[in-house]
């Protein structure tokens, strides 16, 4: 039986997590060109990991450089069947605090990227469903472990993905939260998209640094004030990335895990060569 990997897509420090043993950095090549870096392999928890920082290492790449296609195809070559995101976020509701962290379980799309965020086209066409896209399974034990922890954690939420890389204007940050958003980010929309079509379940761990700038009774968001609460969160974080991880099945077995199973309309006699060739780490099962 096939041993499953558990990803974990975040900030370079996170990496350096207690107790993630036998590192090993592994370069991967993918069709859709170069990952953000190499990714980190080991083992944390009793589980294989493998570990990606989203900007590369000394954080380099903005939000709108970063290759999703490639970095979720990395994993999945790796046998990544689940992926943790830890990133930061602006928060767009008052009741959470810079510190906190949402498990959102929605997202709305403000970017201009929707053929960066799928592997197909190019003579096979799919349509995952993506009404909750984030795995439900997953986003419970993130939720139970940071409770276990003592975070102050909020279940579901939805994730507004802006493209950046400047942060929102006043108004776009009112209308955002008049409209009843409650986070703001730059990353996880396209991770999430893309895991879904690589049948990875996908839960995202939203740590709120700032207030945007809708709520004028409080500093606007600035990068000093960004690092200074990510850093603050960075060890609970870990913590609770320890904590989720031993508790993930052995095996890959909830609906996420069979995203693909009724997506894919083009007939297999279509599927151009160069292209199910490319796909095969996510097509391999139903080739």
């Amino acid at each position: 039986m096939a041993n499953y990997r558990v990803g974990i897509i975040g900030g370079s420090g996170l990496y350096h997590i207690e107790g993630f043993t036998r590192q090993k950095w592994v370069k991967v090549k993918t069709p859709f060109g170069r990952p953000s870096d190499d990714f980190l392999t080991g083992e944390l928890s009793g589980r294989e990991v493998v570990f990606l920082p989203r900007h590369g290492r000394g954080h380099r790449i903005l939000p709108s450089e970063l290759n999703h296609r490639a970095n979720i195809y990395g994993m999945k070559k790796l046998n990544v069947a689940w992926i943790l995101s830890v990133s930061a976020v602006g928060s767009l509701q008052a009741k959470y605090k810079p510190c906190d962290i949402v498990l959102p379980d929605q997202f709305v799309d403000r970017t201009k990227k929707s053929l960066e965020h799928t592997f197909f086209g190019r003579g096979i066409v799919a349509h995952v469903a993506f009404a909750d896209p984030i795995c439900a399974e997953l986003r419970e034990l993130v939720y139970d472990s940071a409770l276990a922890e003592g975070a102050t954690v909020h279940n579901g939420g939805t994730y507004v993905n802006m493209e950046g890389p400047a942060f929102s204007t006043r108004a776009e940050s009112l209308t955002n939260h008049q409209l009843g958003y409650d986070v703001i980010g730059m990353t996880n929309l396209g991770e999430a998209k893309c895991a879904r079509e690589a049948e990875i379940a996908y839960a995202t761990m939203a740590m709120i640094t700032d207030y945007d700038c809708w709520k004028t009774d409080e500093a606007h968001v600035t990068v000093e004030m960004v690092i200074a609460n990510l850093m603050k969160n960075a060890d609970r974080a870990k913590a609770i990335l320890a904590r989720t991880i031993p508790q993930i099945p052995a095996q890959p077995s909830w609906s996420c895990h069979e995203a693909l199973k009724n997506a894919i309309f083009t007939e297999k006699k279509f599927w151009p060569g160069k292209t199910k060739t490319e796909l095969k780490p996510l097509l391999k099962k139903y080739l």
